[in-house]
């Protein structure tokens, strides 16, 4: 294998997030399910977007969350994902190269817009996500930059990029060249509505072609259509040789060779937006992974980055992560 250029790539939705304050009878009187992802067509986000208060518009989308998290820790990546070429798009593209993650997939001329998601947020956290996918999934074989993706050390794929078939079998075509360039493949599932929805497609992905895999509980159980999480920890042990799976507060539970590792979550003061919590935890972990760090440690690490985005408004770092962890006494 040679040496490479990038410690991860990541492949995923190129989305623009609107975040906006609401309440529950806000998410009761306009339909919207709470703390779940729902696909919505580009009249309906117009329609949230008019009516999302004083609303803040950041470039976001799991994968390049975790992308965008992982240049915070100081690790180099890329990303792949495609955009329209609108103001919004552009925004993706700027801050994605400003945060020193180089970004060359074309935009698309033709069709609809860069996708967005409308996100609100209640005063427990929770995060309630309206996703118009629009040109991040017009994403085929033809976009996957198999250079950059032969150039990672980790290829790191985004569940939610599954919902269209042609990006489907991009997601596949990328794994397949990661694989046979001798680079580990991670997978993510993303949200358990998108597990139920594909579930035999990343059961497929996992047993085939996953060294790492991340996961929420819900995802976790939905994956395995159980409400047993030992019994669904057990079944994913047994098809992949690393993975993460996070509780919430109640930490993650990592594996690799041995037995299962409980690791407490990082104490927050107050929780503000459950935003990127996982795609900040991921980053944190593929940064320790990345650096041959224990996977306790690399699990630590993935706190501390999920403990920084929930304190504050948004799906990226504030603050750095490489400095939160230097003063955690985890140098890398």
């Amino acid at each position: 294998m040679s040496s490479a250029k990038f410690d991860v790539v990541g492949l995923g939705n190129a989305i623009v997030d609107v975040l906006s304050r609401a309440d529950d009878a806000f998410l009761a009187q306009h339909g919207i399910a709470k703390d779940a992802m729902s696909l919505i067509e580009e009249p309906r986000a117009e329609f949230l977007t008019a009516h999302a208060l004083n609303p803040v518009i950041t470039s976001g989308g799991s994968g390049a969350n975790t992308i965008a998290g992982l240049a915070s820790f100081g690790a180099s990546a890329g990303y792949i994902g495609r955009i329209a070429d609108d103001d919004l798009g552009h925004q993706f593209m700027r801050e994605m190269m400003a945060s020193g993650v180089p970004f060359h997939t074309r935009p698309l001329t033709d069709g609809p817009a860069t996708a967005r998601s409308i996100i609100f947020v209640t005063d427990d956290g929770h995060r309630s996500m309206n996703t118009f996918l629009g040109a991040s999934v017009l994403f085929s074989k033809d976009d996957v930059d198999a250079a950059m993706i032969r150039d990672g050390s980790i290829l790191y794929l985004e569940g939610y990029l599954f919902d269209k078939d042609e990006a489907k079998a991009a997601f596949v075509y990328a794994a397949e060249i990661a694989k046979a360039a001798g680079r580990k493949v991670a997978i993510t599932l993303s949200d358990s509505f998108c597990v139920d929805r594909h579930r035999a497609g990343f059961r497929q992905l996992v047993r085939g072609y996953a060294d790492i895999v991340f996961a929420n509980e819900a995802e976790l159980k939905s994956l395995y259509e159980t409400d047993d999480f030992e019994a669904a920890l057990g079944a994913l042990h047994a098809e992949c040789a690393v993975a993460a799976v996070t509780r919430s507060e109640k930490g993650s539970v990592v594996f690799g060779d041995g037995a299962p590792i409980a690791v407490p979550a990082e104490q927050v003061a107050r929780v503000i937006d459950t935003t990127g919590a996982g795609d900040q935890y991921a980053a944190g972990f593929l940064f320790g992974i990345a650096r041959g760090l224990p996977l306790a440690t690399c699990a630590r690490l993935g706190h501390i980055a999920a403990a920084e985005v929930i304190s504050h408004f948004g799906p990226r770092p504030e603050q750095s992560y490489k400095a939160l962890a230097e003063k955690a006494g985890i140098f890398a």
